[in-house]
């Protein structure tokens, strides 16, 4: 049995008593919140559920010689490319353009070939946080 039903209850109730547009404001609410701790999160290197990121694997040694070491995706968590959006039922937090095929690949250790046609045309992430 569901522990929470009696709050979801509640809560579905006065989410349906709040008029279109103050849903609306609640949504964008939700969603520019849901998308500071999203970039947070990112900055900190850590999981959605609180573990840090898995190690990279060890490189050769005469592959580091010369590199720079900068943070990765330091423009990837800013607001130009993950944005919020909402309507009266959601709250959308998702990269945009072509960062979100990045961001895809990136996240679920795809292998991806730079420079080749890539999301002709905009495309919806399958993958953005909806509530």
């Amino acid at each position: 049995m569901n522990d929470f039903k009696p709050f979801d209850d509640k809560l579905a109730g006065l989410i349906a008593a709040l008029s279109p547009a103050a849903r609306r404001r609640m949504a964008a609410d939700i969603a520019k919140t849901l998308r500071a701790r999203q970039q947070r999160r990112i900055k900190t290197q850590k999981a959605p559920g609180g573990t840090p990121y898995a190690a990279r694997k060890r490189q050769p040694v005469k592959a580091k010689k010369g590199r720079v070491k900068r943070e990765m995706f330091a423009k990837l968590r800013t607001s130009r490319f993950m944005k919020a959006s909402a309507g009266n039922d959601a709250a959308v937090v998702e990269f945009t353009g072509k960062v979100q095929r990045m961001a895809n690949v990136h996240q679920y250790g795809l292998k991806d070939k730079p420079g080749a046609k890539q999301c002709a045309g905009a495309v919806r992430c399958p993958n953005a946080y909806r509530i």
